[in-house]
């Protein structure tokens, strides 16, 4: 029996998730569009239908266990089996050390860290079943450090510890785990960044792709084309990595 062509990807109203989103859609996967608002992923969807392909909009907060439970179901019961994990979402709450308080400590790990968890141990139940399964990772270039970052780089670099384990654990049941490293990306978390150090974005991306080797900044689609290799077929023997699309090498 052939796997069934079902992928789940969290934080996919906008950004790198929009963007993973439509290019499963367009690579033959029924997409379930999962965000914290059921409304927010309005736009993705409609996209991925005006092109001729399948998804369905889901609000679930990935760090409570009961509604990624129920998110994964609906996804189960209305597209298919899930076979394809993307584990996108995040947030940020940047501060310095001395400044940064327990509550945004605990958001940035509860998204990403738990969020991740939660999700990967919902879908591969499904995965498991039919004997094949992707599961990628959104880490970051921060997992490297980065100033005013503490909890978004522990949440990324523990994002590439989880994604090892899962490797090793799920591999007897055709399932690969991976994780990407995007470096700087133009989107609105990028541009909020910006704003928050005062910072005209234009002025910012300019800053960034000036140190980025290949001499710009990444775009969505530039993630969204690693993640569709990872989840081919074709990628069956490439599992418990961590791939940094930066644009250069990485430290």
């Amino acid at each position: 029996m052939a796997p069934s062509r079902v992928a789940i990807v969290t934080g996919a109203a906008r950004g790198i998730g929009a963007a993973v989103a439509k290019r499963l859609a367009q690579d033959g996967f029924a997409v379930g569009v999962v965000d914290l608002v059921e409304d927010n992923c309005k736009d993705t969807v409609a996209a991925i239908q005006a092109a001729g392909g399948t998804a369905l909009a889901v609000g679930a907060d990935v760090s409570n266990a009961e509604q990624v439970a129920a998110g994964v179901s609906r996804v189960a019961e209305e597209l298919g089996a899930p076979t394809v994990l993307v584990n996108n979402a995040g947030v940020l709450r940047d501060n310095l050390l001395f400044k940064m308080s327990e509550d945004d400590w605990d958001t940035v790990l509860n998204v990403h860290l738990r969020g991740a968890f939660l999700m990967s141990r919902e879908v591969q139940k499904h995965q498991t079943e039919q004997k094949w399964g992707r599961i990628v990772n959104l880490s970051s270039t921060s997992a490297l450090g980065n100033r005013g970052q503490a909890n978004y780089s522990a949440a990324k670099a523990g994002m590439q510890g989880f994604t090892k384990t899962l490797a090793i654990e799920l591999g007897k049941f055709g399932v690969t785990a991976n994780a990407i490293a995007p470096g700087f990306i133009e989107t609105d978390m990028t541009a909020a960044t910006a704003a928050r150090v005062g910072m005209d974005f234009e002025r910012f991306k300019e800053g960034a792709a000036a140190a980025i080797p290949v001499r710009r900044v990444g775009q969505p689609e530039d993630i969204a084309a690693c993640v569709s290799y990872l989840v081919s077929d074709e990628a069956g023997f490439v599992s418990g990595q961590v791939i940094y699309v930066a644009g250069g090498p990485q430290d």
